[in-house]
C-alpha cells in the first residue's frame, strides 16, 4: 500500500519538472522572431512584449545625439519619448503587425542609426515645406526598391548581422517589401517603419491618393497598395493632422489639430465675473460710508456726552456759588471772600486727624474747593476721575483704547478750552484764578526769523527779485506781508522757507539768531502753498489725520493726536463737512472757501513753530477770512511764529495782524513793523490816508500807481527813506532817490541787450536754465542737520499710513477700475475669438496681440499712480514725509492690479484662443509681463506731463515689439531685441505653449523653436528677465520722483 503511493508520488513530480523545464526552455528559446519560425499563435502575446521592449529601449541608444542636436526642444527624453511611442495598455497593433509580417517585425523596423539619419534631415532641412530624406544605402538614383515608396518598407537583408540598437551603420533592405503597419510610418527614400500612430491609409480608386495621406501609389506597380504614413513632419511642412484630442466636458473637438473648443467655460466665467464687477460698481463707496457712519455716531455720541457735561457742571457751580454768596453783588463777594473771619469748624473725625485753620482765609478754601470740583477733569478724561477729592491727572494715550473713550478725552478738552476762555474773556474772579492756576499750558519750541540785506538775485539774468530786505519775524506774533503784483511777496515767502531755488542768495537769514538753515527745523515749520494743494478724494478729516499722524511726535498717543486734530477742525469751522470728500475737477465736493481751510489746517495740525502761508485769505469772503484769521492767532498764543501774505484785507484784518510787511516792485521794502504805528511812519513822511478808506488799501494804490503821494515823495523814494528811517545803507544805485541829490547824481546804467545777438541771448537762456536745474537738483538732494528735537514716525509706520490712505482713495476709484478690467474683458473676449491658435507657429500671433494689449491697457491704467496726485507729493515731500514710504505703498496697492488684472484678461482670452498652454503657465507669464510694464509706467508718470504720459504708453509697446519681431540677421536689432520686454515675454508664451506639443506633436515643437531660436530651458529665464526688468524700472521711477520733484 505505501509502496504504491509512493511510487504514484515520484511519478507527479518527475512529471511536474518535465513541464517546468519546458516552459523554462521555451520562454529562454523566444526572441522577436520566433513567430516567423514557428507560426505559433501561444507566443504572439511574448513576442509582442519583446518588440515593445526593444522599440522602447532605442531612446537609450538615441539619447545621446538627441541631447546634442534636440537639446533645445527635448528637456525630459522619457517623458517625451512615452508620450509619442508608450502604447503598452494596448499593444494590439503590435500584435497585429507581427502577424502581418510573419513574425518578422524586428526586422523592418528603423535602426537607430536610420532613426537619426531620418531626424537629421528634418532637424538640418531647408526651406521648402516638405522633408526630404538625403539618398543613402538604399534609396538612391541607382537603387530604388519597393520599400522607398511612402508607406512601405522592406526587410533587413542580413539577419545575423541587424542590430536594432546600431547607431551607426544603415542596414541593406531590398527583401520582402510589404506595406507599412498600421501603428507605424514608413518615410519615403527610407525602407524601414518608425513607430508612430498612424492609421492605415485607404486608396480613393478616383483620385488614386492613399487617403488620409496624399501620396500616390506608383504607377506601372499593380500589386502595389497604400500603406501607412509617410511621414512624420512639423504642422508648418504638413497641414494633415490625424491626432484625435481627448475632450472635456462642455468642449467640442475641431478636426486634424489637438486643440479644444472650450468657449462654453468661457462664457460661464463671462458671466461670472459680470456680476462680480457689477457687485463692486455699485457697492464700492458703501464699505467707506458704513464705516464712517459709524465712526460719526460714535463722535457725535462724545460730542453730546461732553457738552451735557459741561453744562452740568456750569449749573452745578452756579447751585453751589448761589448757596455759599447770599450777597449778590460783586462788592458783596469780594467782601466775602477777602474777609478774614474764622469759619466755623465741624467736629474732629474718628480717625484722629486734626487740622489747624486758624489762618486759613476763606480764598484758600474757595481754592480748595475749585480745585476740588469745578476744575476737575471729571466726564472729560474717561475712566481717570477721582472719587476720593484728588485731583485726576488726564489720562494718557495707553489708557484709552476705543474709539468712544478718544473722542470722549478729546471733546471734553475742547469743552475745557471753551470754558476757559469764555471765562478768561468775561474777566470774572474766577477766569483770574483758572488763568493763575492753569498748569497746563500748551508750548512749542520757540522760531525766531531775522534776515539782514536779504537780496535775492535771479541766475542768468542778475535780474534782482526782492533786494536789501531786513528785518525779523518773532513767535507769538501774525505778520502780513503786502505789496503790488511783482513785488516779490511770495519770494520773500520762499527764501524764509527754505525753498528759493534758480537764485543767488546774499545776506543773511538767522534762526533764532544763528545761521543756521531753515530745513533743520523742516520738522517744525508749515508751509501753506498758494494753490490748494489737497487730496480731493479723501474726505476733510482724512486728509488731516494723514498729515497729522505722519508729521506729528512719534511718541504722541492716538488720542492727544485725535484731539489736535479735533481742536483744529473746531477752530476752522470744518464740523458740518468733515466727513465731505474735498472734491476734485470731475467731482465736486466742498466749497472753495472750504477748500482754503483745509489747505491751512493740513499744516495747522502739525503743530508747527513757524508757520508760512501763501495767500491763505485769497477767495474767501470777509467772514470765512476772520475766522481763518482767529484760528491764526489762537496758535500765535501757543507761541507759533505766524507769516503770511494777503491781498486787500479788511480793515477788521488789518486790525488783526501785528505786524506789517510792505515791498515794492523790485522787493524793496517799504515798511517793516507794528501795525499799530505804520499809520503814524506814513504821515511822518507825508502820506495820510484819507477818511472812509482802509490803510492797506491806500498804501497798496500808492504803491501800484493808481493813486499819487500827497506829498512830494515818488514811490521809488519810499524804499529809500525806509533804509535811511532805520539807518540801513542804501545801495549805491538807490542813492540818487535820496533827498538832497539831484535825480541824475547817479550813474545811469544802459540797457545793452539790444545789442546783443539773437545767439548770444540764446546761449544765456540755456545757461540760466542749466544752472536752474542744477540748482533745483542739489536741492532736492541737500541734507541738513535736524534741530526740530521731533521724532516723526519710522518708514513703517508711515508705509502703514500710506497704505490705508492709498487703500481708501482705491476704494473710491472703484468705479474707474471696474472699467480698466471691462476693457481688459472685451480685449480678451476679442483678441481670442480673432487669434486663433495656429499649430505652425505655436500661437505666436495671439501671443503677441497679447502684448501689446496688456502693455497698452495696464500701463494706462497705472499712469494714474503718481500723475494723479503728483502736486500733493512734492507737498508732502517738501515737509518731510518719508518719498520712500509714499512709493511703496503706491507700487504694493498696485500689486493687486498685477495679480487681478492677467487673470481678468486670462479668463477670455484663453478660453476663446484655445491655446494648448496651461492656464496657470499663462497667467505666470501674464504677472511679470504686467508687473515689468507697470513699473515702466511709473516712469513715464514721473517724468512726464499726464498728455505726453499717454503717448508714451501707447507707443513703447507697439515699437518695442515691433523691434523684438524683427529678423534676428541684423545684429543691431538683436541686440536691441534683449532690451526689449516684448522679446522675453513671448518667448515665454510660446514655449509655455510649446511643451504641450508633446507626443506626435514633438516634431512641430522643435520645428518652431528652431525656428525662432527658442529653448524649452529658458522659461524661467524669461521670467526673471521680466521680473528683474520692473524692479529696476521701479528703482528709476524712484530716482525720477526724488530727483525731479518740486518745492
Amino acid at each position: 500500500m505505501r509502496a504504491r503511493i509512493g511510487a504514484g508520488w515520484l511519478q507527479h513530480v518527475l512529471l511536474f519538472f518535465v513541464c517546468v523545464l519546458g516552459f523554462i526552455s521555451l520562454a529562454s528559446c523566444i526572441d522577436g522572431d520566433e513567430y516567423s519560425n514557428t507560426g505559433d499563435p501561444k507566443v504572439l502575446v511574448p513576442v509582442t512584449k519583446i518588440i515593445y521592449n526593444r522599440l522602447q529601449n532605442l531612446k537609450n541608444a538615441l539619447k545621446a545625439d538627441i541631447d546634442r542636436d534636440l537639446g533645445y526642444c527635448i528637456k525630459n527624453l522619457k517623458n517625451d519619448w512615452d508620450e509619442a511611442f508608450d502604447f503598452d495598455k494596448n499593444l494590439d497593433f503590435l500584435t497585429n503587425c507581427v502577424k502581418k509580417t510573419d513574425g518578422d517585425l524586428t526586422f523592418r523596423l528603423c535602426s537607430a542609426a536610420e532613426i537619426k539619419f531620418y531626424f537629421n534631415s528634418f532637424v538640418r532641412r531647408d526651406l521648402s515645406t516638405t522633408v526630404h530624406v538625403k539618398p543613402n544605402v538604399n534609396c538612391n538614383l541607382a537603387k530604388w526598391v519597393s520599400g522607398c515608396e511612402p508607406g512601405w518598407s522592406c526587410r533587413a537583408d542580413d539577419d545575423k548581422n541587424f542590430d536594432l540598437n546600431n547607431g551607426k551603420i544603415l542596414p541593406s533592405r531590398t527583401r520582402k517589401c510589404l506595406p507599412c503597419c498600421e501603428g507605424f510610418f514608413c518615410p519615403q527614400g527610407l525602407a524601414c517603419m518608425i513607430r508612430a500612430y498612424c492609421p492605415l491609409a485607404k486608396l480613393n480608386k478616383a483620385t488614386g491618393v492613399c487617403e488620409p495621406y496624399n501620396y500616390q501609389i506608383p504607377p506601372g506597380k499593380i500589386n502595389h497598395t497604400c500603406g501607412s504614413a509617410d511621414s512624420w513632419v512639423d504642422a508648418e511642412s504638413s497641414g494633415d493632422m490625424f491626432c484625435s484630442p481627448a475632450c472635456f466636458k462642455l468642449a467640442t473637438c475641431n478636426p486634424n489639430t489637438a486643440n479644444q473648443n472650450i468657449h462654453a467655460y468661457g462664457a460661464i466665467l463671462i458671466a461670472a465675473l459680470s456680476l462680480l464687477m457689477i457687485m463692486v460698481y455699485n457697492c464700492s463707496d458703501q464699505v467707506l460710508a458704513t464705516r464712517e457712519k459709524r465712526q460719526a455716531k460714535s463722535r457725535e455720541a462724545a460730542a453730546r456726552h461732553a457738552k451735557e457735561t459741561t453744562q452740568a457742571r456750569e449749573r452745578w457751580k452756579t447751585a453751589r456759588d448761589v448757596a455759599k454768596n447770599p450777597k449778590m453783588g460783586l462788592s458783596a463777594q469780594l467782601s466775602q471772600t477777602f474777609s478774614r473771619m474764622k469759619s466755623k469748624k465741624e467736629p474732629e473725625k474718628a480717625s484722629g486727624k486734626s487740622k489747624d485753620k486758624k489762618k486759613e482765609s476763606n480764598l484758600t478754601k474757595m481754592m480748595k474747593s475749585m480745585e476740588q470740583n469745578p476744575n476737575s477733569n471729571e466726564g472729560f478724561n474717561v475712566g481717570s476721575g477721582s472719587k476720593h477729592g484728588k485731583k485726576p491727572q488726564a489720562p494718557k494715550g495707553k489708557a484709552l483704547h476705543t474709539q468712544s473713550q478718544i473722542f470722549k478725552y478729546a471733546y471734553g478738552q475742547i469743552e475745557k478750552e471753551k470754558a476757559m476762555e469764555q471765562n478768561n474773556q468775561n474777566l470774572t474772579f474766577s477766569g483770574v484764578i483758572s488763568m493763575a492756576t492753569d498748569t497746563e499750558i500748551r508750548t512749542r519750541p520757540v522760531i525766531e526769523v531775522a534776515f539782514k540785506d536779504l537780496t535775492l538775485t535771479l541766475k542768468g539774468k542778475h535780474k534782482h527779485i526782492l533786494r536789501s530786505v531786513t528785518g525779523k519775524i518773532m513767535p507769538g506774533r501774525v505778520s502780513a506781508v503786502m505789496g503790488p503784483s511783482g513785488a516779490g511777496k511770495t519770494t520773500f515767502l520762499s527764501a524764509l522757507a527754505g525753498k528759493a531755488t534758480g537764485c543767488t542768495r546774499t545776506g543773511l537769514i538767522l534762526i533764532n539768531g544763528k545761521n543756521e538753515s531753515i530745513n533743520s527745523y523742516k520738522k517744525i515749520t508749515g508751509f501753506v502753498p498758494q494753490d490748494d494743494v489737497v487730496h480731493g478724494n479723501l474726505t476733510v478729516e482724512e486728509n488731516l489725520r494723514f498729515s497729522a499722524r505722519c508729521r506729528l511726535s512719534a511718541f504722541m498717543s492716538k488720542a492727544d493726536k485725535v484731539l489736535i486734530i479735533e481742536r483744529v477742525i473746531e477752530s476752522l469751522g470744518l464740523q458740518h463737512v468733515r466727513d465731505s470728500l474735498v472734491g476734485t475737477v470731475e467731482k465736486r465736493g466742498i466749497s472753495g472757501g472750504q477748500r482754503k481751510r483745509v489747505n491751512v489746517g493740513v499744516e495747522m495740525v502739525m503743530e508747527p513753530s513757524l508757520l508760512i502761508l501763501d495767500e491763505p485769505t485769497t477767495g474767501l469772503d470777509s467772514a470765512s477770512s476772520q475766522l481763518l484769521l482767529r484760528a491764526l492767532r489762537r496758535e500765535a498764543l501757543e507761541g507759533v511764529n505766524i507769516c503770511m501774505v494777503v491781498h486787500q484785507p479788511s480793515y477788521t484784518m488789518y486790525k488783526m495782524f501785528d505786524d506789517m510787511i510792505i515791498l515794492a516792485k523790485g522787493g524793496l521794502t517799504v515798511y517793516h513793523g507794528s501795525v499799530k504805528k505804520i499809520e503814524e511812519y506814513f504821515a511822518g513822511i507825508g502820506i495820510t490816508v484819507p477818511d472812509r478808506v482802509n490803510p492797506p488799501d491806500h498804501y497798496i494804490d500808492i504803491l501800484e500807481g493808481i493813486v499819487k503821494p500827497n506829498s512830494d515823495i515818488t514811490i521809488e523814494q519810499l524804499p529809500v527813506r525806509w533804509m535811511l528811517h532805520n539807518g540801513y545803507p542804501v545801495p549805491h544805485d538807490m542813492l540818487k532817490f535820496c533827498d538832497g541829490l539831484p535825480s541824475s547824481s547817479g550813474p545811469a546804467q544802459d540797457d545793452d541787450s539790444s545789442h546783443n545777438s539773437f545767439g548770444n541771448d540764446l546761449w544765456e537762456d540755456v545757461k540760466t536754465n542749466v544752472e536752474m536745474q542744477k540748482d533745483q537738483l542739489q536741492h532736492n538732494y541737500s541734507n541738513s542737520q535736524d534741530n526740530s528735537n521731533r521724532v516723526t514716525p519710522s518708514l513703517g509706520r508711515q508705509y502703514r499710513y500710506f497704505i490705508g490712505r492709498v487703500g481708501k482713495q482705491r476704494l473710491r476709484e472703484a468705479r474707474l477700475q471696474a472699467l480698466d478690467l471691462l476693457i481688459l474683458l472685451v480685449a480678451g473676449a476679442c483678441l481670442g475669438t480673432l487669434a486663433k491658435v495656429n499649430d505652425e507657429t505655436i500661437g505666436s500671433l495671439g501671443y503677441t496681440y497679447t502684448i501689446i494689449a496688456v502693455s497698452l491697457l495696464c500701463k494706462i491704467s497705472a499712469l494714474r499712480s503718481f500723475s494723479a496726485d503728483k502736486l500733493q507729493y512734492w507737498r508732502e515731500s517738501a515737509a518731510g514725509i518719508s518719498s520712500l514710504a509714499h512709493f511703496l505703498a503706491k507700487d504694493t496697492m498696485d500689486h493687486l492690479n498685477t495679480i487681478v488684472k492677467p487673470l481678468v484678461y486670462l479668463s477670455m482670452f484663453y478660453f476663446f484662443n484655445n491655446p494648448r498652454s496651461s492656464f496657470e503657465d499663462n497667467y505666470i507669464v501674464l504677472v511679470c509681463l504686467v508687473y515689468c510694464v507697470t513699473g515702466m509706467a511709473y516712469i513715464f508718470a514721473i517724468v512726464y506731463n499726464p498728455s505726453a504720459a499717454q503717448l508714451m504708453s501707447v507707443l513703447v509697446p507697439v515699437v518695442l515689439t515691433l523691434i523684438a519681431n524683427q529678423d534676428k540677421d541684423s545684429l543691431v536689432l538683436k541686440y536691441l531685441g534683449t532690451f526689449c520686454y516684448p522679446k522675453w515675454t513671448l518667448e515665454a508664451f510660446v514655449l509655455s505653449n510649446a511643451q504641450r506639443y508633446s507626443g506626435v506633436w514633438v516634431v512641430t515643437r522643435c520645428s518652431s523653436l528652431s525656428q525662432n531660436g527658442y529653448d524649452l530651458s529658458d522659461w524661467v529665464l524669461c521670467l526673471i528677465v521680466l521680473v528683474l526688468m520692473g524692479i529696476i524700472c521701479r528703482f528709476i521711477a524712484y530716482f525720477c520722483m526724488v530727483t525731479f520733484k518740486k518745492k
